[in-house]
């Protein structure tokens, strides 16, 4: 381990020019005590422990606000203190961690699972998780039969109106449906949340009782698709939702999901366990 101090390591260069861009922006929406603590932490990207003359340092911060945010993320377990006054990362920083590479590594993990599945099965079948009040993609395999919607890699679809979404709702804990619910009331109007909220409360009753959720060209008119939940063993949580789509002149919904839901509901148990 290296304590110089001679080359600022370039994420918190990163930081440190969005908090000067910030300011000349005058951006009200910007929390620049928050953007600080952040960046206090980024101090730690190539250094294991650090002291409190060498947080100044790094971070050009004056002394008085290193000590207030050193005592407040403290307090957060998000630093500790040595045994020799110095600080490093704590418990809540590598919990944190944990979680992001735990899901990175089961998205690495399941992109050879899911080409296998979309060739076996001729599905299109997709891994993506809420952000925002939208489900984002994280890992796509195509079917070879041609979809009206080319969904990619970071493509973003309505959570209510679609299986993937409803999936992921369903699945997860009270605590993140309320979550859930609010970032769609933030971005949709009071006459579009009411229909949402009474599909997302159809689709828990559906999945309670089936397994799964459906979207039978809500999304796309010739799209049908059903999704399972992603439960993470690492972090004990559902984390993705996972689905399987088919251009639905192709099939019957029930037919449909008869055939394909326990191959889907047993590849999301093979990527929720990393097996």
């Amino acid at each position: 381990m290296t304590n110089s101090l001679s080359n600022i390591p370039p994420l918190l260069d990163r930081m440190d020019s969005a908090l000067h861009q910030n300011k000349e922006d005058n951006d009200r929406q910007f929390v620049t005590a928050l953007g600080r603590g952040l960046m206090l932490l980024t101090a730690f990207e190539h250094q294991e422990v650090l002291s409190h003359q060498q947080l100044c340092q790094m971070t050009k911060l004056p002394k008085a606000t290193i000590t207030r945010l050193i005592h407040t993320l403290t307090i957060l377990g998000f630093l500790s203190i040595t045994e020799h006054g110095h600080y490093q990362l704590g418990s809540s920083a590598m919990r944190l961690s944990a979680t992001a590479w735990s899901r990175h590594d089961m998205v690495a993990a399941a992109e050879p699972l899911l080409r296998q599945f979309a060739r076996e099965n001729e599905v299109s079948v997709n891994l993506a998780t809420e952000i925002g009040g939208e489900m984002r993609y994280h890992a796509c395999c195509r079917s070879p039969a041609r979809l009206s919607v080319n969904l990619q890699v970071g493509s973003a679809v309505p959570v209510a109106y679609t299986a993937i979404g409803r999936a992921f709702y369903a699945a997860s804990s009270p605590v993140r449906q309320d979550i859930i619910l609010k970032n769609i009331r933030d971005n949709v109007s009071a006459t579009e949340y009411a229909p949402a909220q009474a599909a997302l409360d159809q689709a828990v009753e559906h999945y309670s009782k089936y397994g799964y959720t459906v979207s039978d060209g809500e999304f796309s008119t010739d799209i049908l698709a059903v999704a399972v939940g992603v439960y993470d063993v690492a972090t004990g949580q559902y984390t993705y939702s996972l689905n399987a789509s088919v251009p639905s002149a192709n099939w019957d919904m029930d037919e449909y999901a008869s055939m394909i839901v326990p191959k889907l509901q047993t590849l999301a148990e093979r990527i929720g366990s990393g097996v």
